[in-house]
């Protein structure tokens, strides 16, 4: 953007930085600029098949942001975040907003952070600076540009209309008339502007919109009432409404201009045919040239001489300085013309030319191509020939030094390669020997590039016509029988010496075979006598099962080891076998072990003396562990039966003792006959110690046939008498207290449904929120002191827990305490008189002991300054027993 835009820029955002420090915005223009900027916006997301429908939400995520300036800049911005998190939304309104500011916009108090959170102030203030970068800052009228030329462009339009008068973008569009009177001077055929009246405003506005909406593809952007129902309609939605006539009709300006391009187009018709004139003839020409220079170049006559070589490429280098430079310039020019041409003709929208059969550009390309490719081969034959002729001395020297070479180093080679001195070596001097013959190959090897040297000079030396080819043919012939018969020598020495290292060799693999397989043949021995040797523990049936099982295993390997101990003697026979047949001198023992066949067969026989040693020891320990499983069986299945049986009694005295089936007396009857019946359940523990004092003498430490151990039977069975102990106990304590306090049964069926439902744990005990909520279900009303003093009572251990026996000594004790305060009352007010308080003296002289110290108890909180010294008043007194409630 250059300084006058800037500036420009900077003009037209002015306002906008008043309406940003105002910080707020008239209720109608804010109805306005709404629904004008979500029409301009959809106007332009059409085009990209979307749109919006709240501006405030739909550009929180800055997608649909991102892509209306993409639309109408024609620009791509950079990839917007598809993350669903703030901070995606906030980087994709700083991408747009980066965008804005590149176009030279001043951004003032619009931060993204604002635009993610819906802030309507800042959306609408980010859209109509979108709006005047994009729709209205390049408008320019006579040198006037922006808002000042949008507004000289409708003055201008409207200028011949009767009562239209555009001074500004607010009341004077309020009538109607300017928007119709826009409509008719482009478009006359769609508004009858005589029938139009200026005191009809919502007439004429909503004909100019709904025409503007149907013909012109200008989305309605407002509503007429909007507009007659505002003292001054909102400056920013007019001039936007108005932008898009602009931006409508400006395309009609573009016919005045059509005219001037006639002329033109005929006069670059008349320059094109020139140029298809002029192409033609320079096309002939340069075709002739090539026509005539390419058999020249074809031509490939050899010479004997140097010298006369050297003319022709003398020759050659004048075509290439002097004759060949002009024609590529004109070559060159030709091609420039000829696009030229083209170029012109595509931009006049005529057909391309077509030069004449034989001189389009591929034509003269092609020529030229062959003649380039002449050329290029008689160089190639031109220096070819140079060179063979200086190569020609150069390669009969070398062949004869090469010859010369190969010839002295072949001196005694045949006598050598036919020696026999490997008949009475050893195997590391036939090892030597191959080692020796093996630098002798590599040695004939790397003279093979030397033969083949001299056999490619000579062939070269034929192939340019030397003249003492005889010759050299003769001496090359020669030099390669030779080599032919070195190399048959040299592979029928190397097949004699490996032919004898290999029966050597033989001899020692059957040596390092016989020492790998006795090797591990005699520790598997070793093994077998230590493991059918050895002593075992073992403590179920399944493990003498699986030793058993191994050594029946082992035995089953027995026959295959027998044929290994055959085979290790086998090998050490092949061995006799070989020195004999071929009369090998064989020094020594087996180099590669020491153990002999007469000590495997000794340690064979061993190992056949203990197998049936153990399978004896293996049949008695069987019979050992079929004995304890038995005792493990039987115990099992008395312990299976006796486990569950004590759990099933468990449950049973826990249900009696919640459950409410008759009076006390009864469930204490049935309580003792279930301790009889567990009493009479004895024998069968007895016996089961029995059983279990055997398995221990057995030394049985586990048991897979049941999950209950002695211990856990003793503990359960224990658990068992002190739990109907303790449930008898507690009944006839609860047949105590009723007795004690005078509960009726009822009041005891009562308490245990209130117990019962209360204690939610179904464990016989509540805990300390249950027993607050039992205690106001039953009418209570107290505070955390008071609460507090109850759970001192029934559970002063403090475990936090309340039984069914605490419950009751405290449910009695309360109904016993609230008859004594029912006697203390009545006695206060007979004692009291008409003076309507006590002294303490006087309570504790007339009442009982228990009765006086409870109330003075009760008082002594809630005496106060305002109490008469040394007694205790009516009000302070009731409040104590009853609650203020009650007062």
């Amino acid at each position: 953007m250059d300084h006058y835009d800037s500036q420009q820029t900077n003009d037209y955002m002015q306002p906008e930085e008043d309406w940003d420090r105002d910080m707020l915005l008239d209720p109608a223009w804010e109805k306005q600029q709404r629904k004008t900027f979500t029409a301009w916006c959809n106007s332009h997301l059409r085009k990209a098949g979307t749109q919006i429908e709240n501006i405030e939400e739909d550009f929180r995520d800055g997608l649909k942001l991102m892509l209306l300036l993409e639309v109408i800049s024609g620009e791509r911005l950079a990839k917007p975040e598809r993350g669903k998190m703030r901070v995606h939304k906030i980087s994709n309104v700083n991408k747009a907003l980066d965008f804005i500011a590149s176009k030279g916009v001043k951004l003032v108090s619009i931060g993204a952070e604002e635009i993610v959170d819906g802030n309507a102030k800042m959306t609408l203030g980010m859209i109509w600076t979108i709006i005047l970068r994009f729709a209205i800052q390049d408008i320019s009228v006579e040198e006037t540009s922006a808002k000042e030329g949008l507004l000289l462009w409708c003055q201008r339009k409207t200028a011949p209309y009767k009562n239209v008068n555009i001074q500004n973008f607010h009341i004077s569009w309020k009538d109607g008339l300017g928007f119709c009177a826009l409509i008719h001077r482009h478009r006359p055929e769609l508004i009858d502007y005589g029938k139009l009246r200026k005191d009809d405003p919502l007439t004429n506005l909503n004909t100019a919109f709904d025409v503007a909406e149907k013909y012109l593809d200008i989305p309605k952007m407002l509503d007429a009432e909007d507009i007659v129902g505002t003292a001054r309609p909102d400056e920013k939605a007019i001039m936007t409404y108005v932008s898009s006539f602009y931006h409508a009709f400006s395309g009609a300006q573009k016919a005045e201009t059509a005219a001037n391009r006639i002329c033109k187009v005929l006069a670059v018709n008349q320059e094109n045919e020139q140029l298809m004139e002029d192409y033609e003839k320079l096309a002939s020409d340069l075709l002739e040239w090539i026509r005539r220079t390419i058999p020249w170049l074809e031509n490939r006559a050899p010479e004997n001489t140097m010298q006369a070589m050297q003319q022709k490429l003398e020759d050659f280098r004048d075509y290439r300085r002097l004759h060949k430079p002009p024609k590529v310039q004109e070559k060159c020019q030709l091609e420039i013309n000829f696009n030229t041409l083209q170029t012109k003709l595509r931009l006049s929208n005529r057909p391309a030319f077509m030069p004449s059969e034989g001189r389009m550009v591929s034509d003269i390309n092609n020529a030229w191509g062959c003649l380039e490719q002449a050329e290029k081969g008689y160089e190639e034959w031109l220096l070819n020939e140079i060179r063979r002729l200086e190569r020609l001395d150069h390669l009969a020297e070398k062949f004869r030094q090469k010859a010369s070479i190969h010839e002295a180093w072949t001196d005694g080679k045949e006598a050598m390669l036919q020696q026999k001195d490997y008949e009475t070596a050893t195997l590391s001097e036939i090892k030597a020997l191959l080692k020796k013959h093996e630098a002798f190959e590599s040695d004939l090897a790397a003279h093979q590039d030397r033969v083949e040297q001299i056999a490619a000079i000579a062939q070269e030396l034929n192939e340019l016509d030397y003249y003492d080819s005889p010759s050299v043919n003769a001496r090359c012939q020669k030099i390669c029988d030779q080599w032919d018969n070195l190399g048959a020598l040299t592979q029928k020495r190397r097949e004699a010496l490996e032919r004898t290292e290999k029966l050597l060799e033989t001899i020692d693999q059957l040596y390092l075979e016989y020492a790998k397989r006795a090797a591990p043949f005699n520790n598997w021995m070793e093994g077998a006598m230590e493991d059918l040797q050895d002593t075992f523990i073992v403590h179920t049936i399944e493990e003498i099962q699986g030793l058993t099982t191994a050594h029946e295993q082992f035995k089953a390997t027995l026959p295959d080891a027998d044929k290994e101990r055959l085979a290790i003697l086998g090998i050490h026979n092949e061995v006799s076998k070989i020195v004999q047949t071929y009369h090998v001198n064989m020094a020594g023992t087996n180099p590669y072990t020491t153990i002999t066949p007469q000590e495997i067969n000794g340690k064979w026989d061993h190992v056949r003396q203990l197998v049936p040693r153990r399978d004896q020891a293996l049949t008695e320990e069987h019979a050992r562990q079929q004995h304890n499983e038995r005792l493990r069986k039987q115990f099992g299945a008395q312990a299976n039966v006796i486990g569950p049986w004590i759990q099933t009694k468990m449950e049973e005295i826990g249900r009696i003792s919640i459950e409410m089936h008759g009076t006390l007396e009864d469930q204490l009857s049935h309580l003792r006959q279930y301790e009889k019946s567990i009493i009479n359940y004895k024998p069968k523990i007895d016996q089961l110690e029995g059983d279990h004092q055997l398995i221990q003498e057995a030394l049985i430490f586990d048991n897979k046939h049941t999950n209950y151990t002695m211990e856990h039977i003793r503990v359960g069975w224990e658990q068992l008498l002190t739990t109907i102990a303790r449930t008898i106990n507690e009944v006839e304590n609860q047949i105590l207290t009723r007795d004690a306090k005078g509960i009726s049964q009822e009041q005891m069926n009562e308490f245990r449904a209130s117990f019962n439902h209360f204690d939610r744990k179904k464990t016989g005990m509540m805990d300390t929120d249950d027993f607050r909520a039992c205690l106001i279900s039953m009418g209570y009303n107290m505070g955390e002191a008071e609460f507090a003093r109850i759970m001192s009572i029934v559970d002063p251990n403090r475990l936090g827990v309340v039984t069914f026996q605490a419950f009751i000594d405290f449910m009695s004790r309360e109904t016993a305490d609230t008859d004594t305060a029912d006697q203390v009352m009545a006695s206060f007010k007979i004692l009291a008189g008409d003076k309507n308080y006590i002294t303490v003296d006087e309570l504790r002289r007339e009442l009982p002991p228990d009765q006086a110290e409870y109330c003075i108890a009760r008082m002594a909180p809630y005496t106060g300054p305002d109490a008469v010294p040394g007694a205790l008043d009516y009000m302070s007194f009731s409040t104590a027993l009853y609650g203020e409630s009650d007062l």
